[in-house]
């Protein structure tokens, strides 16, 4: 287990956080991470553990640092999933234990980047990682389920691979942060879920198809938010509802202003300079542009 939260393992920041640089370096976090679930080598890595089902594999592979939990345990972490896309997960642990899903994980990110031509030298990615680790060492992991949970999971030898991990803790952080700010505006999972696919930034039919929320769900979580004047009749975006999905990313950056304050508003926007390089081969590569607004998953509760 690599978490540690002594005090002196973070270096001092630059005064008070700027939510720009979090919001910069949240994106480029998320970013670098994302690749992981649209890479082939994913897919092939849980064929070799006897998955073939992309969505059972997804939810395997995301919650294997949690161990062999219930798949309703999943369902709570992943908030925006309805009961019957993540009741699909029930025998993953069978097929393969949470430590081979997460072995497997850590083998096709490699594979992936690789494959795409990441290319950090090592002294890019030796300052990556004095500024990501006590990022990570020093959070503060109470309610952050999945962020903890992915914190505990021992760092491969991989230099590059340990560095995504780092990141996905973070990654992690945010999103757990974001039910939080979900939860307090009174956004259910689903509700949140259609307010995301009405900006336009997540599209529709990919939502409804990975979180399976049926017909009459769905319109109900319309219904509430046509209700709270976030949506119009025509299930449009209204400007009060835009306004609400604005100040709802603020309020989560401002939530994670604590966690990038051990380096700074300086620290923070170097970080997301050097792992740009990661988001940069995959777009170069195609991997995205099927799936154009995937990217804002966390942000819609994930």
């Amino acid at each position: 287990m690599h978490l540690d939260t002594r005090p002196d393992s973070a270096r001092p920041g630059d005064g008070p956080m700027d939510l720009t640089a979090v919001g910069d370096v949240s994106r480029a976090v998320s970013a670098a991470h994302l690749f992981i679930y649209l890479a082939p080598e994913s897919a092939e890595e849980a064929a070799g553990l006897g998955v073939t089902d992309r969505g059972p594999a997804y939810l395997a592979f995301r919650s294997a640092a949690l161990g062999a939990v219930p798949w309703q345990v999943t369902l709570a972490a992943f908030y925006n999933f309805s009961p019957r896309a993540v009741r699909a997960m029930a025998g993953v642990w069978r097929a393969a234990p949470p430590e081979r899903w997460q072995a497997a994980r850590f083998r096709a990110a490699g594979r992936a980047m690789r494959r795409v031509g990441v290319h950090l030298p090592d002294d890019r990615l030796a300052e990556a990682r004095s500024l990501i680790d006590p990022v990570v060492a020093g959070a503060d992991y109470a309610g952050k389920v999945l962020a903890a949970a992915n914190a505990s999971v021992p760092l491969p030898p991989d230099p590059l691979v340990a560095l995504w991990q780092q990141l996905t803790v973070v990654r992690e952080w945010r999103g757990d942060a974001h039910l939080v700010v979900l939860a307090d505006n009174g956004l259910g999972p689903c509700d949140c879920l259609v307010l995301h696919t009405a900006t336009g930034r997540l599209p529709t039919a990919l939502a409804r198809a990975t979180r399976q929320w049926d017909d009459a769900q769905w319109s109900a979580a319309t219904a509430r938010l046509v209700a709270r004047g976030w949506l119009d009749s025509g299930a449009a975006l209204t400007d009060t509802g835009r306004a609400a999905r604005e100040r709802i990313e603020v309020e989560t950056d401002a939530h994670c202003a604590a966690l990038w304050a051990p380096i700074g508003n300086a620290g923070a926007r170097r970080l997301a300079s050097l792992v740009a390089p990661i988001t940069d081969a995959f777009t170069a590569a195609g991997t995205f542009r099927a799936v154009a607004g995937e990217n804002a998953g966390e942000s819609a509760g994930s």
